[in-house]
């Protein structure tokens, strides 16, 4: 023996130089030479055995069949963890939810690290190197070459050392298990249905109207500058943002005869179904019927109310009908009166479901 071994290298023949280049094999051709397989006629004879069956790397494998198994197993691991992270950690602050985030992203991205770093060293030391060109033949293959193919495949699968590898196949199936868990996991998030709920708000008889910020309830003649609007939230939901989302309304103070029909309110002279308003001051739901975004601007000089998301306008002084823009509907009244200390409460719920025309399905 020399005194320099040789380094282990792809087992492949060496071709001298100088010499032309191997013809690459035909796939859906048995010749040696590479064959014709020019025509829907041509004869195909069935494969010869083309792909090695052994890594080009024998003395490596057995350690990247164990560096592939363990980026396998962990990426289950990983896996497993997001669904645990998803299902266990709670979101109910802002804290909870950055660690929350935090868990997920960091799990997930493992989990598919762990399978595309397995699948890289599988295919790089364990599958054997080949080289195959395919010739174009008609869409419609002949049964020869359909016998052909079905060999071909056979022989692929052996290549690919997924048979003869067990623990690597076995480890892929379960990496993949968590994964195909996890969008099942996930859709837990549309339900349940909410039924009726989105027909109703905290809104009951009596309850009192406080000033959003301050929480302080409001009496008619702290609010008596006609012209006036203020957001109102209902008492003991001033932090409750889900019921928030519903039950916010814009308070507006109009001078005497400004108000029309469909405006439920007292003219005085006729009474226009229940008076829903308390010294011409009127409470409009602040949620858009077109898609819920907040309607938030008022013109005290048309006495219209801007939804700034798609430009609905709202004629306050006229039951809030849609005068402009996509919205399909007024935006609801709540009805108002006064209790026994003389300040504004509601008179009841809201008779119509706030908030886009889709939520009345509910």
């Amino acid at each position: 023996m020399s005194d320099m071994e040789e380094t282990e290298g792809p087992v492949a023949p060496h071709r001298v130089i100088g010499t032309p280049p191997p013809t690459p094999r035909l796939l859906g051709s048995g010749a040696e030479d590479g064959g014709t397989g020019d025509g829907p006629g041509t004869e195909v004879e069935p494969f010869e055995e083309q792909l090695p069956q052994v890594s080009d790397y024998p003395a490596q494998a057995k350690s990247a069949e164990k560096v592939v198994a363990f980026c396998f197993l962990l990426a289950f691991i990983a896996g497993c963890g997001f669904i645990a992270a998803y299902v266990g950690l709670e979101v109910h602050s802002v804290d909870a939810t950055l660690r929350s985030n935090l868990a997920l992203g960091l799990s997930l991205s493992v989990a598919l690290l762990g399978l595309g770093t397995g699948a890289i060293i599988w295919v790089r030391q364990l599958m054997p190197d080949g080289e195959l060109t395919e010739i174009r033949h008609s869409p419609r293959s002949s049964d020869k070459d359909r016998q052909a193919f079905g060999e071909y495949f056979a022989e692929g699968t052996g290549a690919s050392q997924f048979v003869k590898r067990p623990i690597v196949r076995r480890t892929l199936l379960l990496a993949t298990l968590p994964l195909a868990a996890i969008p099942i996991v996930v859709l837990r998030d549309l339900g349940p249905l909410p039924g009726t709920s989105l027909r109703h708000t905290v809104w009951s008889p009596g309850r009192r109207l406080l000033v959003y910020g301050t929480n302080q309830p409001i009496t008619p003649a702290e609010f008596s500058t006609p012209g006036q609007s203020i957001t109102i939230v209902p008492e003991g939901y001033a932090d409750d943002l889900d019921a928030l989302a519903k039950a916010t309304v814009t308070l507006i103070k109009f001078r005497p005869g400004e108000l029309n029909v469909p405006t439920v309110y007292n003219s005085g002279t006729q009474l226009y179904g229940m008076n829903w308003t308390v010294e011409n001051i009127v409470a409009y739901s602040r949620i858009c019927t077109h898609v819920g975004c907040p309607v938030g601007l008022y013109e005290q000089t048309t006495h219209h109310l801007l939804c700034p998301c798609h430009q609905s306008t709202f004629d306050a002084a006229t039951g809030a009908n849609v005068i402009f823009g996509p919205a399909a509907r007024p935006l609801p009244q709540l009805p108002l009166t006064t209790d026994a200390q003389g300040y504004l409460v509601a008179k009841s719920d809201f008779t119509q479901p706030v908030g886009p025309s889709f939520w009345e399905r509910g």
